[in-house]
């Protein structure tokens, strides 16, 4: 069946299935997601089917990828082998553009299963080119960005585990050895990587995340 009438796929597994030989072909793949769950049947596969030489390899995430040692070794291998990998703050589109003339859209998760809008129309996929091109001129390099949050990255296992708990701030500042106010800043930190505005939401973020 032609991907022209395939306009919405039901699971990451069935998008790799419909793309896979578009994958295999390409010769440049951008990629924009909130951490590597997104796309995951797709990250996965990809590297079993494309032959040599690699295409061009554009990687934008958000912080939180970071968070989770596994994803953060995955982002951290990809840019040795050559993929060009950024960290950005701003809320991304999770989208895979390969080539330039197809794009694949993530959209919400229903009863446990995402679904993805495939688009093939120029136009459309110009305009989502033209918005993963600007995230990624304000992205940071992830070398760079590794380097400016290596301390907090450190801090966040432990900061997650006594909010979980529930411990007063004064109670969770002792444990790390950290005064108060810095124990809430580096809270505050965490809460914007993981982009929640409460730590309710931090917490419900961190466990998708396999963080806690």
């Amino acid at each position: 069946m032609s991907l022209d009438f395939v306009p919405v796929l039901h699971s990451d597994e069935e998008v790799f299935t419909r793309t896979a030989h578009l994958f295999a072909t390409a010769t440049e793949i951008t990629c924009a997601a909130r951490d590597l769950n997104t796309f995951a049947a797709t990250r996965r596969r990809h590297d079993d089917v494309h032959p040599a030489p690699m295409p061009r390899l554009r990687k934008l995430y958000r912080p939180e990828a970071l968070l989770n040692p596994s994803m953060a070794q995955h982002l951290r291998t990809a840019a040795s082998r050559g993929a060009e990998v950024r960290i950005t703050q701003d809320d991304v589109n999770e989208t895979i553009i390969i080539d330039r003339r197809l794009a694949i859209l993530a959209g919400d998760v229903v009863d446990g299963r995402r679904g993805y809008g495939v688009v093939t129309e120029p136009t459309v996929v110009q305009n989502v080119a033209s918005l993963f091109d600007a995230a990624w001129r304000s992205g940071t390099d992830l070398a760079v960005y590794d380097a400016q949050h290596a301390e907090l990255r450190a801090l966040a296992p432990r900061v997650l585990e006594l909010l979980a708990s529930g411990c007063k701030d004064e109670t969770a500042a002792r444990a790390l050895g950290l005064g108060v106010r810095t124990y809430r800043r580096r809270v505050a930190e965490l809460m914007a990587v993981l982009g929640a505005n409460s730590r309710f939401q931090a917490g419900a973020r961190a466990r998708d995340l396999g963080l806690i």
